[in-house]
């Protein structure tokens, strides 16, 4: 066994794992696609869930304002994308007049990490199938029941077969706040030969009501685990 092969096999827990001698290990080793974030800029808003999230200012306008005039927010590596929804008119009684009403939008990020690209192999993806983790963390607020969304894809060499998803829409109960982060995450095993890329997109709500309110994500994450699935 080459050196920089031994290198991956002991410091990655590979025992069992496919591990060709045609694969270039100085290469894998240098990569290190095993146990750290794939996803490039985790945390473009400037947040971390170790630090409690920002609190909208005394005139009910979040200090950061909207993510288009950000100047300290950085959103490479991600897709960007705004959907406006329709003023909601449920609840009104008929006849009832309105002055104003809240106007929500959906802010979508996506990124596909590609794991080739990253480090991985074949053998190791199609027969070992480790465990793919996936973690997003947003703030919790009143803004509305429905404020965050995760949808993540596992897809084939084409980059549109999809092999496996995951979707996650929390529900927030808006009688209770505790100011804080909240966790998202789940793990894609055994699901089966053919993964080659990740595709990632969270959805975070915004409200436009005499000033602008924003929910935030921070530390994203899509980790490959070096865990034999029981597959």
């Amino acid at each position: 066994m080459s050196e920089w092969k031994k290198r991956c096999a002991e410091e990655w827990s590979l025992q069992g794992a496919p591990m060709p001698d045609s694969q270039d290990w100085k290469s894998v080793y240098d990569a290190k696609p095993l146990g750290r974030n794939l996803l490039k800029n985790p945390s473009p808003h400037g947040v971390s869930k170790d630090t409690p999230p920002p609190e909208p200012d005394l005139h009910g306008v979040s200090r950061r304002g909207p993510p288009s005039f950000q100047p300290d927010v950085d959103f490479s590596g991600w897709t960007t994308s705004t959907e406006t929804l329709p003023y909601d008119r449920s609840g009104i009684p008929a006849g009832a007049v309105i002055c104003q009403l809240p106007r929500y939008s959906w802010f979508t990020m996506e990124q596909v990490v590609d794991l080739k690209a990253e480090g991985l192999w074949d053998e190791l993806l199609d027969d070992f199938q480790p465990e793919i983790f996936i973690q997003d963390w947003y703030n919790e607020n009143r803004l509305h029941k429905s404020i965050f969304e995760l949808h993540v894809k596992l897809l084939g060499v084409d980059k549109i077969t999809v092999i496996s998803e995951h979707s996650a829409k929390p529900t927030e109960d808006r009688s209770a706040y505790s100011h804080t982060w909240k966790e998202v995450s789940y793990v894609f095993s055994g699901y089966g030969p053919g993964v080659r890329y990740v595709h990632f997109q969270h959805r975070l709500k915004h409200q436009y009501l005499n000033g602008f309110y924003e929910a935030l994500s921070s530390d994203s994450s899509v980790m490959v685990r070096p865990t034999k699935t029981s597959a």
